[in-house]
């Protein structure tokens, strides 16, 4: 049985892929910051196939242990979904956004990422069969910005070098590494586009959502190729959200 790490587990796409991939077969290794909230996300996986670990991924310290334990459970790692992230600051004028807000963002959606991204190259690089997986959650952001999101997007467009030197150190190993763009998936995060969110032009306007399933649906597939293919990058979004014209 093949062995993932998700982070962000406990809510929103981070869950919708995890019990995804557990349908598929794969046992999975949860990690995000409240263990009640991993374990609801447990309760959907069959028993045996679920390990929860609270983790604070912008700790080293933290990140090791996760790592260390799925080794401990499971003997091995496949893939890493690397998903946790915040948006704090959204909505906040350049000028008006805060320094620690601005760390706050850069800790957890770049350093955090990097961080388990790490631990999972270790991991699989020691490991014999050799080789694994990472995918990570970039996002639109990673190609065109909303209005008063400097923190996000910086960090997201930085998720693409990540991926794309991740991928090249890691031809030797046989660790493919990939991302996945994400636009209006339904979760917590999006539930503002349901009532009209900041335009480009200045306007409110509510915009499409879709379903997370088409997101697990779609790191499935990612996850399910055999190590001699990858999908370097693809973009799942809400057909008609202003994506393409918002640049």
């Amino acid at each position: 049985m093949s062995i993932a790490v998700v982070t962000g587990a406990g809510s929103g796409i981070g869950r919708s892929v995890a019990l995804a991939l557990a349908e598929a077969g794969w046992s999975v290794a949860l990690a995000g910051r409240r263990r009640e909230a991993l374990e609801e996300t447990a309760a959907s996986v069959p028993s045996g196939q679920a390990l929860c670990v609270p983790t604070d991924v912008t700790s080293p310290e933290a990140v090791s242990a996760l790592f260390d334990a799925v080794r401990e459970r499971f003997g091995r790692v496949d893939l890493l979904f690397n998903n946790a992230g915040t948006f704090a600051g959204g909505g906040v004028p350049v000028e008006d956004l805060d320094h620690q807000t601005w760390r706050s963002v850069v800790d957890v959606n770049l350093t955090g990422s990097f961080l388990c991204a790490q631990a999972a190259f270790r991991a699989m690089k020691e490991q014999s069969p050799q080789g694994g997986r990472i995918i990570n959650n970039g996002s639109i952001a990673a190609h065109v910005p909303r209005p008063h999101s400097i923190a996000y997007t910086a960090t997201k467009h930085a998720m693409t070098g990540l991926t794309k030197s991740l991928s090249l150190d890691g031809r030797p190993y046989r660790i493919a590494c990939g991302q996945l763009d994400i636009g209006n998936a339904a979760t917590e995060m999006t539930s503002r586009m349901r009532t009209g969110i900041l335009q480009a032009n200045g306007e409110l306007a509510v915009e499409p959502v879709m379903d997370a399933a088409h997101v697990a649906a779609t790191v499935v597939h990612m996850a399910g190729l055999p190590l001699e293919a990858n999908v370097q990058f693809a973009t799942v979004m809400a057909t008609t959200m202003p994506y393409i014209g918002r640049g």
